[in-house]
């Protein structure tokens, strides 16, 4: 059985603001919670229209205070923008008001373009080529204090936050794998090198202080709605974004479309089936085929599940789909006693 969890990017749609997305997402983190989801994590994507996430600790600390129970982190932090030090601070801050909820997710990837980055770092000095030493200086940093340390994060030092590694690719998979780390693949856009970062983290994977085995999170794309012609109407919302992504023109999440031709389709073509290609959309039963499906042939630990969905209340009832057709996957899979 797997655990199921939330990736939400926190979107503004087109008639909405961000002060609108971010009510949203204390919302739907309620509402999540509340499903009994694992985690609620926020994602860092910077100079982009339609994501309310970029001051992603900024968010996890407004959804951590508007619950109580749930795990609330980053899926991910883009490491190659930010001073560890700085990283370290901000989540020991997190990790100090709300012990034993906090999870950090470091990517490699920038989450945005070239001159993007450089207005994020001024320079491109930093080459991502030290993101395996940079994580390590961010571990450290949680580590109890030593005698004669020149450099502390304060608060930070000694206090609990869950690391894990991301990825799309075999760079995180190997790196998670020496580090001893849960890892946790992109699969909900960039699903084509899913099959061999699996096999090389669990093949590679060296047991550490943070974990004693391999556990795998996989990110899928589900819309779910009462029926698979609704879902599927949703779903264009998603299919609209990636195809204006695509011709370098992202913007706010777009309303649901009619679209009976499959015209999106065959706009999007093969860069939109590869990329959304681990996707569920449909009714309550064709979820819980697709979710248990999906990890058993993947061996997931746990789903992280993502919904753009342009009506809020159509999108908390995606995620309350979800969770139901976990629970049904759990009762039916339950060992008799």
């Amino acid at each position: 059985m797997f655990d199921l969890s939330v990736l939400d990017l926190s979107p503004i749609v087109e008639g909405g603001d961000a002060a609108q997305s971010l009510r949203n997402t204390r919302d739907l983190a309620r509402h999540a919670e509340r499903l009994g989801y694992k985690r609620y994590w926020l994602a860092e994507h910077h100079n982009m229209p339609g994501v309310a996430s970029a001051a992603t600790a900024v968010v996890i600390g407004h959804v951590a205070q508007a619950t109580s129970t749930i795990r609330v982190g980053a899926g991910g932090i883009m490491l190659p923008n930010h001073a560890p030090l700085v990283i370290a601070e901000q989540f020991g801050t997190l990790a100090a008001l709300h012990p034993g909820r906090i999870d950090l997710g470091l990517g490699r990837a920038p989450g945005s373009d070239q001159i993007t980055a450089r207005a994020l770092r001024r320079t491109l000095a930093g080459d991502i080529d030290d993101f395996p030493r940079d994580v390590i200086e961010l571990m450290n940093y949680f580590e109890p204090v030593k005698p004669g340390q020149v450099i502390q994060a304060v608060p930070g030092a000694g206090l609990d936050v869950e690391f894990w590694m991301l990825g799309s690719s075999t760079y995180g998979a190997q790196l998670a794998a020496a580090l001893g780390l849960p890892y946790a693949f992109a699969s909900h856009f960039a699903p084509s090198q899913l099959e061999m970062a699996l096999s090389v983290y669990r093949n590679q994977f060296k047991p550490s202080a943070h974990l004693a085995k391999p556990h795998v999170m996989l990110g899928v794309n589900v819309t779910a709605a009462d029926t698979d012609a609704e879902a599927q109407r949703l779903f264009t919302s998603v299919k609209q974004a990636f195809i204006n992504l695509g011709l370098g023109r992202p913007g706010k999440l777009p309303p649901p479309i009619d679209d009976p031709a499959g015209e999106l389709d065959a706009m999007g073509g093969a860069h939109l089936r590869g990329a959304l290609s681990c996707s569920i959309v449909g009714n309550p039963e064709r979820v819980r085929q697709g979710l248990e499906d999906f990890a058993r042939r993947h061996g997931a630990d746990e789903l992280m599940v993502t919904a753009q969905v342009h009506d809020h209340a159509a999108r908390v009832r995606s995620f309350e789909i979800a969770a139901q057709a976990r629970d049904e996957i759990a009762r039916r899979t339950a060992v008799p006693s």
